[in-house]
């Protein structure tokens, strides 16, 4: 394992335009559940119901008590762990030029990393599908305890947060941004993401067409098996405490 930290902290040393890609494994170390798998959210949740926009446009109150119940007070609590500082270190003193991530949780952002390609939506933005106004998830806390589901206080139409739903389609600048991203990159590190999920497992196999190089930090087997320059296969805050090391003692 030492020798594929030496080996990943050479590339990002080396390396001239560098994109990371993140999964659901990254913020689980910050107390986001997983979606997937034991103890995973669609474990308690049935995720035909609660994350799903033709559901929630016949019944918003089950996605609305999720959100009270469940969704609020993970992200109160969350903060971004040392894997996320990291990213936003590699884009301050190093060469990383973007985060694709598919996580909807903001830790990116409060980390410090500028340049966050969202592409299933950010759950801490609420919007108004009738007059497109934006609310901060704390206010609209604050209002599912009054009325469920909650309404716009603008025009009392419906709220959503501003995330993808299964039956919606990724945003399309968001595809673009990543697309453009993945191609133009000289090094593409995966951290936490099983790459199991289309079409943004595709984004590294698209760097790695277009000649760059490719890490894949992952507490398990990915999608990726076999093609993956450095393969990591720990939890992302040690990978990235002992490749910081690496880089910082260099």
């Amino acid at each position: 394992m030492d020798e594929a930290y030496r080996h990943a902290a050479e590339l990002i040393r080396n390396a001239k335009r560098i994109v990371a890609f993140t999964g659901s494994g990254i913020s689980a170390e910050s107390g986001i559940p997983t979606y997937r798998g034991a103890g995973g959210i669609w474990s308690e949740y049935d995720p035909d119901k609660y994350a799903n926009i033709d559901y929630f446009m016949h019944d918003p109150t089950y996605y609305w008590s999720f959100f009270r119940d469940v969704r609020y007070d993970k992200l109160v609590k969350s903060e971004p762990n040392r894997a996320h500082t990291a990213l936003a270190e590699l884009e301050k003193d190093r060469a990383l030029t973007d985060v694709i991530t598919q996580n909807i949780d903001g830790l990116h952002q409060a980390a410090g990393s500028g340049r966050v390609i969202e592409l299933h939506g950010n759950t801490r933005i609420i919007i108004c599908l009738d007059c497109g106004a934006e609310y901060h998830y704390e206010d609209v806390r604050r209002q599912v305890e009054k009325e469920m589901p909650p309404k716009c206080t603008k025009c009392s139409g419906l709220l959503k947060p501003k995330v993808v739903f299964f039956g919606e389609g990724l945003p399309a600048d968001a595809l673009q941004g990543a697309a453009e991203a993945s191609g133009s990159c000289d090094l593409f590190i995966v951290v936490g993401s099983s790459l199991v999920v289309y079409p943004a497992a595709g984004f590294p196999v698209m760097a790695k067409q277009n000649g760059a190089k490719l890490i894949v930090i992952n507490l398990g087997e990915t999608g990726m098996e076999g093609i993956e320059d450095v393969r990591i296969d720990e939890k992302a805050t040690v990978a990235f405490d002992s490749i910081m090391s690496q880089l910082k003692s260099a």
